[in-house]
């Protein structure tokens, strides 16, 4: 009997595991080419700086312990988030326009052009389906809502940032993919054409048009889908046009590589930068409510919106402090920089630096 069970348990366990939602890591030519990056050192992919997994002081057994154990009030929502639900296909492509879908997703039209940035539409954020929910209210936009995609871009391959079920869904509208080295071995093992896939290394350029040049750039973070972590590449994007500029963060703990982008390619019009599911046992790969702070005003920014907040429940922080934080910490500050902080539909006018955002979070409970 107990014989049994073990052989069943295990060919669950093999089942779960060979299960597509992991993707594939490098092998062949794309592994040969990764091996020459000079990013890839002892056989993974490595931060600028040395970055530890946890910070200085803590252990993995009392970090595992506290998410498990300890009574923290995490502060979820009880109240629906608030959302606007603007209809994406009817919009006229002449509008530059910028709609988030809470957490590090949106949407751009850009000259012309429609870009999806890690889009999770699947109500999860783990390769558990139902551990990691989405926040009620969250969820307003579906695979259906979604019109033809010109560059969908992905920063890296965690799962809330590339959902297996989201991209599979949205495989048909998705005419080119552009990702970090390493990250294509994924789309390509679920089925996209090889020549539809962009891999680049940090301080690439990929030109889209006459009118629309993309960058690509360091963050510090880490990467994996499974046990084996960093085989792919992190990034960060820098999306240009002849008279705009945006910094498209990803994920990433504070560095000087935020001040060695302002210097390279600032000012930018507007940053989006990783604000939220932080904690100071892993400050080194999320920024710190105060390390965005240091961020915008190292990069140059006009305007910053903060990401990475307000959907899932990925530390044990509440729902809210990281608007709260960093809109306190912002007007503190010598300088303040505009934030943009639209509730999730919520139309974002790329150019239009005098438009307002109302502090949606506020009474929500």
């Amino acid at each position: 009997m107990i014989t049994t069970i073990i052989i069943l348990l295990l060919a669950v366990a093999i089942y779960f595991l060979l299960h597509p939602r992991f993707g594939k890591r490098p092998s062949g030519e794309r592994l040969a080419l990764i091996q020459k990056s000079p990013q890839y050192k002892n056989e993974k992919f490595e931060n600028e700086n040395f970055t530890p997994e946890l910070a200085e002081g803590y252990g993995y057994y009392d970090v595992l312990t506290e998410f498990l154990f300890k009574k923290v009030d995490r502060k979820t929502p009880t109240d629906i988030i608030p959302s606007v639900k603007t209809n994406l296909k009817e919009l006229s492509l002449h509008q530059d326009i910028l709609v988030w879908f809470g957490h590090s997703s949106y949407y751009i039209q850009l000259e012309g052009k429609r870009f999806l940035i890690d889009p999770v539409f699947s109500g999860n954020a783990s390769p558990i389906y139902g551990t990691t929910k989405a926040f009620k209210g969250t969820d307003i936009y579906t695979y259906a809502d979604i019109p033809e995609i010109d560059y969908l871009l992905i920063t890296h391959d965690h799962y809330d940032h590339l959902d297996y079920k989201t991209i599979m869904e949205l495989k048909p509208k998705i005419k080119k993919v552009i990702t970090a080295l390493g990250v294509g071995s994924h789309f390509e093992f679920w089925g996209f054409p090889i020549e539809n896939i962009i891999e680049k290394d940090w301080h690439e350029k990929v030109v889209l048009d006459q009118n629309l040049t993309l960058y690509t750039a360091p963050s510090r973070h880490f990467s994996g889908r499974s046990i084996k972590r960093c085989n792919t590449l992190w990034t960060s994007f820098i999306l240009e046009t002849k008279d705009f500029k945006m910094y498209l963060g990803g994920d990433s703990g504070y560095d000087n590589h935020f001040a060695a982008i302002g210097d390279k390619f600032g000012p930018f019009d507007i940053v989006l930068i990783d604000n939220g599911q932080y904690n100071p046992a892993w400050k080194y790969i999320h920024n710190l409510p105060e390390d965005v702070i240091k961020a915008m005003k190292d990069l140059k920014a006009k305007r910053v919106f903060p990401v990475h907040n307000s959907k899932f429940p990925l530390s044990l922080h509440a729902w809210d402090e990281p608007l709260i934080k960093v809109s306190e910490l912002n007007a503190a500050s010598e300088n303040p920089v505009p934030l943009i902080t639209p509730m999730i539909g919520e139309i974002v006018e790329l150019k239009n630096e005098k438009q307002e955002f109302k502090q949606w979070w506020k009474g929500v409970k």
